[in-house]
């Protein structure tokens, strides 16, 4: 593998993931922290996209459409996530076909969020700046070809590197490895390019956010177009959360520059407050501020026991 990549420290990234650590109290307690606080935010993300799917109207509407797109991609984000950090504690090794298939779901979510982000920019952007063809551009059926088209974009760059693991790995089909994006680049081109279309995404879908949050704030200065300029400052922000996600990784392979013992303890806290928190956190906040999601949200919390009536719009 370094051979192939041409970097030492590949290898020694490799070795440090998986070299057999010693399971004591501590460990315990924060790998359990890092499961349940992982399993509980897919579940309120969940409960949310339920709530969201429960009201026909917001069916019809581009807003919504968009951020119930947010929520199970986020989801299914957390969830294939958290399933490889899990085989990584209790090194369980799997098929690397099977392995390329979760990492394949893996990047592409984990890309899907800044992508929508930017779309829903876009979509608050034409209803401020051009409110009467609003509802002509924003329909169900464009807004699902943009979903359509953020799924393609953030699956490209990984369907090629399945693709090409299967025509030159003899062994994709029938040999064992231990799960992570890093141990299926068989070639250091590989990473360059999944490097190269992070930065292009989060890069492009800065300048968006930034652009329509400037041109909202120049086209009216109603109480409309300034919840909305609110709106895309928060969408910014969300940004910024998942920008620390994909530092991860970056940050991962530094530690393991240093000795096992200063990276085993720090591998937890870069995966709970820099992979974990922020995809939780940020859809939860955007629906909580929404006046006609927190209502629903709540109410299906609550299992229905003390209804709320939703915010009419």
């Amino acid at each position: 593998m370094a051979d192939q990549n041409g970097s030492s420290l590949e290898l020694s990234f490799l070795q440090y993931q998986f070299t057999k650590e010693t399971t004591n109290l501590l460990t315990t307690i924060i790998s359990s922290v890092v499961l349940s606080i992982s399993l509980l935010f897919i579940s309120l993300n969940l409960v949310m996209f339920l709530a969201i799917r429960s009201k026909p109207s917001f069916h019809e509407t581009s807003r919504y459409i968009l951020f119930g797109q947010m929520l199970l991609s986020d989801s299914i984000h957390l969830g294939f996530a958290t399933f490889l950090y899990l085989c990584n504690l209790i090194k369980l090794s799997l098929m690397k076909v099977l392995c390329s298939m979760i990492v394949l779901v893996s990047s592409t979510t984990f890309r899907i969020s800044p992508l929508t982000l930017a779309v829903m920019c876009l979509e608050r952007y034409v209803a401020i700046c051009f409110p009467l063809r609003h509802t002509d551009i924003a329909t169900p059926g464009r807004t699902n070809v943009a979903i359509a088209v953020v799924w393609f974009l953030g699956s490209v760059n990984s369907v090629i590197d399945v693709i090409f693991l299967a025509a030159t790995d003899g062994e994709f089909l029938t040999k064992n490895i231990y799960c992570t994006h890093e141990s299926l680049f068989l070639a250091k081109w590989q990473f360059d390019v999944f490097q190269g279309f992070n930065g292009f995404f989060f890069v492009a879908v800065g300048i968006i956010i930034i652009g329509t949050y400037t041109g909202i704030m120049i086209a009216a200065r109603s109480i409309k177009a300034k919840k909305a300029s609110r709106t895309v400052l928060l969408h910014l922000v969300q940004l910024g959360l998942c920008l620390t996600s994909f530092l991860y990784s970056s940050i991962e392979r530094a530690l393991s520059t240093v000795t096992l013992a200063s990276f085993k303890f720090p591998r937890y806290l870069n995966f709970l407050f820099l992979l974990l928190l922020p995809r939780c956190l940020s859809p939860l906040i955007y629906g909580l501020r929404d006046e006609g999601v927190r209502p629903l949200f709540l109410s299906y919390l609550r299992c229905g026991h003390w209804r709320i009536k939703p915010a009419k719009h």
